[in-house]
């Protein structure tokens, strides 16, 4: 600013200022003079005002290094977050696997707390179980209705007592609240699951999700539907009701304590087959191979919470699988799941309309759109000479390379690789705009083609069930395939999309995962290699309710699973359907060979949830509560209308103490840009910014105004 006033002054530019000059010039001169003189004094005042908001905000930076620090709900002082630590403990055992997976909440204040998080599960995961455990006493929890659990912990807490809860907002994605934890102390919080062990192409993989993508909330703000229960960075829309419970803050490693948000993991493999090696894409591990038993773990003794823990394991060759039977009587009823994989054969090439979908949005920033490109890359390789394609990229909007597909021939090919080679990730991820425009795109060229999406993403939309109501309305001829991104996909959403896409789905972990996900993925698409399921179960003079109960097309190296209530091991299983080409296909099992197994009660309950929530889709109706909500209080299952709730029955919180709340936040997953952390309220450099950007106004204003003077 002293600059400005010394290139104002007549005396250090005389040339400028004459006898020639007329009186208005002079007097315009003056005026520019004192707004000058002005914008000194405004500068100098901004800079005293500025000077302690940025010494604040570094102090907060320094004073504490690996605390995050919290808003207090009821003062407004600074309170250190309640350190989590969690540890997997799981036990595999065929095709299920049971895990027990404890969180302790440790409180580093100096109040009573009351702690929040919301968590990943993997997304066929059936919850069965919640335990407390304070000290030396332990509290087992029960199922009850969503809004009464939130009623029965809201009263514990409030009253001073002990409580946890456990909800469901998505099949993967849960809160956990843990009131009144006393200062200085620890309660601990068990939460026991199951999922189902995947199988595809002669190998098993179990993944553990232990954080996960900042979701995009599409919609308009409903700012009313605030309340106890906000824990999230975004508020309810119209489109996605419960975003305000579903968005956690997502922080860096470094926001945290040093000994928070680290996980043990222990995993016990009892696979019934030899085994030839246990592998992980997302961490180094230990293991102990012992025949047809493993015990594994990470090298390391905690792991960041930062990324999915992936662990595969195969049989020695020609062992693999085929077909399997498990059995279990539970409460006097019979279970029975059966697994039989189709046959490897391959049909006659068809020609094909493939339309290429890349998320583009800011969540996909990083390594993420970099393994993307790689992918939609790949896909551009397998077009073979007759195949038509397009290229669609969304973030805020939709965008498609061509008007509507082309031949894949050369300089077509060689544009859409330039196109993708450019692409680069931000902006929000309104999936439904490249959905409609992928699935209502014109055939470029007629004849008889297979056509099918290719959909890559991270999956981090919190508007899944409309999405997949799109999808199935707006399918007709097509099929649609998945492609997850990233350390930490929504693999709820990418299961689901192909399901109900009638297609296939896959995930790739790294860069170094491409090519083999890739190629599995579009040998499958190919054809399916098994379609018109037919699966027979002994004749009992009863109904059965097998689930699923109309198993869809099967996809090559992808086993039939299905689990039925209410059948004894014995007599014949027939299972026949159609091979490409025609040909008829069909395969027995002997029931009374089944191995014994247990948990098949919990996840023919979980399955039967799903029937019934996807036949009150099919109508356009909302799901039957009273329905679920008895299956899930009878077989002891979390449900989206049902929450586990533990409550101790004394009062431990003195009535003269106040507790605080604070919403723990997830880590950022790794590989991710940091345009993607989402920080707790509290203060930062906003102000800093703020006076900043009204200094730089008055500069502006000053060198404008000089530039309006008269020169001669």
């Amino acid at each position: 600013m002293m600059l400005l006033s010394l290139l104002a002054n007549p005396a250090v530019r005389p040339d400028l200022f004459t006898a020639r000059r007329a009186k208005p010039a002079a007097k315009q001169s003056r005026w520019l003079r004192m707004a000058e003189g002005i914008s000194l004094w405004l500068a100098v005042l901004l800079m005293l005002f500025v000077h302690p908001l940025y010494a604040e905000a570094r102090q907060m930076d320094m004073e504490q290094p690996g605390q995050l620090y919290l808003m207090n709900d009821q003062s407004a002082r600074q309170q250190p977050a309640v350190i989590l630590d969690s540890e997997f403990q799981v036990r595999v055992s065929g095709l299920l696997a049971q895990t027990r997976l404890t969180r302790t909440f440790r409180n580093a204040s100096d109040q009573w707390q009351e702690g929040i998080f919301v968590f990943p599960l993997p997304d066929k995961a059936t919850v069965y179980g919640l335990r407390m455990t304070i000290g030396e006493r332990e509290i087992v929890g029960h199922i009850e209705p969503k809004a009464k659990a939130r009623q029965t912990y809201e009263r514990a807490r409030q009253a001073g007592q002990h409580a946890a809860t456990l909800e469901q907002h998505r099949p993967n994605l849960f809160t956990s609240r843990v009131a009144n934890i006393p200062p200085g102390e620890s309660v601990q919080v068990e939460i026991r699951y199951q999922q189902p062990v995947a199988y595809k192409h002669g190998e098993f993989e179990l993944r553990l999700p232990t954080t996960l993508t900042p979701r995009y909330m599409p919609g308009e703000p409903l700012a009313e539907t605030q309340g106890p229960w906000q824990s999230g960075w975004a508020l309810a829309t119209t489109e996605v009701a419960d975003a305000h419970e579903i968005s956690p803050f997502t922080v860096r490693p470094t926001d945290v304590d040093g000994g928070s948000h680290r996980a043990r993991i222990g995993i016990e493999i009892e696979s019934g087959l030899t085994l030839a090696d246990v592998s992980s894409p997302s961490h180094r591990l230990h293991t102990e191979l012992d025949g047809a038993r493993a015990t594994v773990r990470p090298e390391q003794e905690k792991v960041l919470m930062d990324r999915d823990v992936i662990v595969r394991w195969r049989p020695v060759a020609g062992s693999e699988p085929k077909a399997a039977v498990f059995h279990q009587t539970w409460q006097g009823e019979d279970y029975l799941m059966a697994m039989v994989l189709p046959p490897e054969t391959v049909g006659p090439v068809l020609r094909r309309e493939l339309v290429f979908v890349i998320d583009t949005s800011g969540s996909m920033a990083g390594d993420a759109i970099a393994q993307a490109r790689s992918a939609l890359l790949k896909g551009l390789e397998t077009l073979r000479p007759g195949d038509s394609f397009n290229v669609i990229q969304f973030n805020s909007q939709a965008h498609a390379l061509f008007a509507q597909p082309v031949p894949a021939e050369g300089h077509y090919l060689a544009r859409a690789r330039r196109y993708v080679q450019d692409l680069r990730a931000n902006g929000g991820t309104e999936m439904a705009g490249a959905l409609s425009l992928a699935l209502g795109m014109d055939s470029g060229s007629g004849g008889e083609r297979v056509r099918q999406v290719v959909f890559i993403t991270d999956g981090a939309v919190g508007n899944e069930s409309a999405l997949f109501n799109q999808i199935r309305s707006g399918l007709t001829d097509r099929r649609l395939f998945t492609v997850g991104i990233g350390s930490a996909p929504n693999m709820h959403f990418l299961r689901e999309a192909a399901r109900w896409g009638r297609g296939e789905f896959t995930a790739i972990h790294s860069g170094a995962e491409v090519d083999r996900a890739l190629n599995r993925l579009f040998a499958a698409m190919e054809a399916p290699v098994l379609t018109n399921l037919d699966v027979r179960w002994p004749d009992q003079g009863q109904p059965l309710e097998p689930v699923p109960a109309r198993p869809g097309d099967l996809f090559r190296g992808t086993p039939l699973v299905q689990v039925v209530r209410g059948l004894p091991a014995a007599g014949q299983l027939q299972v026949s359907g159609q091979l490409p080409g025609g040909r008829h296909w069909s395969t027995s099992l002997d029931l009374a060979q089944a191995a014994p197994a247990s948990g098949l009660n919990r996840q023919w309950a979980r399955g039967r949830i799903d029937e019934l929530t996807d036949a009150a889709r099919l109508q356009g109706q909302a799901p039957d509560e009273q329905q679920i909500t008895e299956l899930s209080v009878r077989h002891g299952v979390i449900s989206p209308f049902t929450s586990f709730v533990v409550v101790e029955q004394r009062r431990v919180r003195p009535e003269t103490e106040s507790a605080g709340s604070q919403s723990i936040p997830t880590l950022l997953p790794a590989g991710s840009q940091p345009g993607m952390l989402r920080y707790p309220q509290t203060a930062t450099f906003a102000p800093l910014f703020t006076a900043l950007g009204l200094l730089g106004l008055m500069f502006s204003l000053a060198i404008a105004m000089l530039n309006r003077r008269p020169s001669l």
